[in-house]
């Protein structure tokens, strides 16, 4: 059977080879010739059978990772509190519309990925806002960028935004988010994720991690020091979906009674069974996973001097090579992570930084956003959330067919919107926390009159 399969491929490929000839002479011909159907006819005529099954088949791979024969589709939307999603609708009816990712290649969450990946948004503004610099208990240098509104609003509402793994507000898509909210009055502060920056300096021996909520909380508490009166509603995108989350389930981390609800997206809830995903290599998820470790390693290695020194290996039983030879994010917090926080296994780690296991403890309005075709997040991580909503009181999932990974673009054929669909929509939501808030804060006057 094998020699019989390596004479085909060995056939095929000799095929393959002559068609380049016969490629090239068709391309003289059409130099030479007018173009009329019979003509036309005998060019194809000339092209061998092994030359246009390649192109068939390379037509039907493009189609298939570009999803062209998709269309436009609603979200979908679960929730059990018909006020909270009444107040959604209101304030953000482009739930209720289809959402059209650009025409060409937006239906495809592989190419929505790593276009967020690689270009992030399109005409992406630079948004002008203060640094803070926090030091910690921890000996930790924490810092967040603070923006003010650019156009006034009837309330005073600060979103504090938590990004993805490894960024920052320098991060195109949180430049795009930052200024669009300040262009409806909000006032925006972005955690700097600890090690991320170029610019700061280490001053501990920890990175920022999957589970570690405090960075979230310290920055939040000095923004209610800094603007007591002002109203917060919490924004995670990715690993910052899950800090928001589990920060708001939190029974032991105090928190500023002006915190009025959290919006997380694209978040897999549950690190124990995501990880499991992430290692196939359906889906390409193997590559993503090692593109994501090659991020996290990279900002280990960049301040190794703290955090690799000799002292602090001895301490916590780091071996270099290990951090360095790791392939898979399980591996490198199994040689670090997982070490420098004190866990006895990665399994253990996995739990505690979940925000699956912190839902039960929210007690304020929360939004979580994902894609169907988001390859970092498969649907089997979804069930859960969609309980979650169906059975709590101002809660709502939001899914969409399409988007990928943070990616959400939309209009055009080819070239997109600057703002995406995520832009609009997670802006819109922050006021319908907001008014909901109102609305509450209202009804309870009423009552008190009464």
């Amino acid at each position: 059977m094998l020699p019989e399969l390596l004479l085909r491929l060995h056939l095929f490929l000799d095929d393959l080879l002559k068609s380049k000839n016969e490629l090239v002479q068709i391309v003289t011909d059409f130099t030479l010739f007018s173009f009329d159907h019979l003509h036309l006819i005998k060019l194809i005529a000339k092209m061998s059978t092994a030359f246009l099954t390649a192109i068939a088949v390379i037509m039907c791979i493009l189609f298939r990772i570009l999803n062209v024969n998709s269309q436009p589709l609603k979200p979908s939307v679960w929730c059990l509190d018909q006020q909270f999603l009444d107040c959604i609708y209101k304030i953000a009816p482009v739930l209720r519309e289809p959402y059209v990712p650009t025409r060409l290649w937006g239906f495809s969450g592989h190419v929505q990925t790593v276009l967020h990946s690689i270009v992030g948004r399109v005409k992406c503004p630079w948004p002008l806002g203060e640094r803070v610099y926090l030091l910690l208990q921890d000996g930790s240098t924490l810092t967040y960028d603070l923006y003010q509104p650019i156009n006034e609003a009837e309330d005073d509402v600060t979103i504090a935004i938590c990004p993805g793994i490894g960024n920052t507000s320098e991060s195109v898509y949180i430049r795009t988010f930052v200024h669009y909210s300040q262009m409806h009055g909000y006032r925006c502060a972005v955690l700097n994720h600890i090690g991320a920056l170029n610019s700061v300096q280490v001053t501990s021996t920890r990175i920022f991690s999957y589970g570690h909520t405090d960075d979230f909380s310290d920055m939040v508490n000095n923004l209610h020091k800094k603007y007591p009166n002002s109203r917060i509603v919490a924004v995670g995108f990715s690993l910052g979906g899950n800090l928001v989350t589990k920060y708001m389930g939190e029974l032991a981390k105090s928190k500023p009674n002006t915190i009025l609800g959290g919006i997380s997206i694209c978040q897999g809830y549950n690190a124990e069974e995501g990880t499991k995903w992430l290692l196939n290599w359906q889906n390409f998820r193997r590559f993503y996973l090692y593109v994501m470790t090659e991020n996290v390693k990279s900002i280990i290695l960049k301040h190794r001097h703290v955090l690799l020194s000799d002292e602090v290996k001895a301490r916590h039983n780091l071996n270099e090579r290990e951090i360095i030879a790791a392939a898979t994010l399980p591996e490198l917090d199994e040689a670090y992570t997982r070490r420098v926080h004190n866990f006895s296994t990665t399994q253990e780690l996995y739990k505690w930084s979940s925000s699956l296991h912190f839902l039960d403890n929210i007690d304020k309005p929360m939004i979580f956003i994902n894609a169907k075709d988001d390859p970092l997040v498969p649907e089997e991580l979804l069930p859960p959330i969609k309980e979650f909503a169906t059975s709590r009181p101002n809660v709502a999932y939001i899914e969409l067919a399409h988007g990928g990974h943070l990616g959400f673009y939309e209009g055009g054929l080819i070239y997109p919107n600057p703002v995406t669909w995520l832009d609009r929509t997670v802006v819109a939501m922050v006021g319908s926390i907001v008014m909901l808030h109102m609305d509450a804060v209202s009804s309870a006057q009423k009552v008190g009159y009464e």
